[in-house]
């Protein structure tokens, strides 16, 4: 099979159901034996090939009837609405993983995938704040999700919490959010309180660039 070399590095969001933590992180099943969230990116450098991606956004929301690993997924991408045809093209053959090595994220999506939704082209509002453990990703008339810091339950002081894996294939490190989910076209959920995991992270078809 013929691959293509690509690159993306920019700003990760990972939102889901489960608990603050994200036992998938863990090896561990979901929180309510179910997953239900999305990730996220905005490529700050990239390319797939001769085509340049800088700029592009896209979400994924997925559904999962148990742990990931199990399979069954559907699958939801959301590409924004700025990408020329070449770029669209482009960001789906990435997701698709077919120009990406076993074992690395958009392999093991296309892996454990059942049931591929048509792709949604639309506009991706973007607000990415890492240190400060807040994001929003709004994408009209689809989706709306937000991050913000756990807070203590007994003074409502910010929480800060770390996950560090050195040997992730999504990233090598996290900071660790509560998140907030709305989804209602293609895979349509809601979230009131899950985990979040926001990210700098950079792909490449081998995997996570340390």
């Amino acid at each position: 099979m013929t691959t293509t070399d690509w690159r993306l590095k920019g700003e990760w969001v990972k939102n889901c159901n489960c608990a603050f933590g994200c036992p998938c992180d863990f090896n561990a099943r979901p929180t309510q034996g179910h997953c239900q969230g999305l990730v996220a990116m905005n490529i700050q450098e990239g390319h797939f090939g001769d085509i340049g991606l800088d700029g592009l956004r896209f979400v994924v929301t997925v559904s999962f009837p148990g742990p990931l690993h199990e399979g069954h997924g559907t699958l939801q991408p959301i590409i924004d609405a700025r990408a020329t045809p070449d770029q669209r093209d482009a960001l789906l053959q990435i997701l698709s993983g077919q120009h990406s090595a076993e074992g690395t994220i958009f392999h093991i999506f296309s892996a454990i995938t059942e049931t591929l939704l048509e792709p949604i082209s639309a506009p991706i509002e973007w607000v990415f704040d890492m240190a400060g453990r807040k994001s929003r990703i709004v994408v009209p008339g689809v989706l709306e999700t937000t991050t913000e810091p756990i807070r203590n339950p007994v003074t409502g002081a910010p929480h800060r919490i770390q996950v560090m894996m050195p040997e992730g294939f999504e990233h090598r490190g996290a900071e660790v959010a509560c998140s907030h989910i709305v989804a209602t076209r293609g895979i349509n959920f809601r979230v009131d309180e899950g985990h979040g995991s926001l990210a700098l992270v950079e792909q490449r078809p081998a995997g996570v660039v340390a």
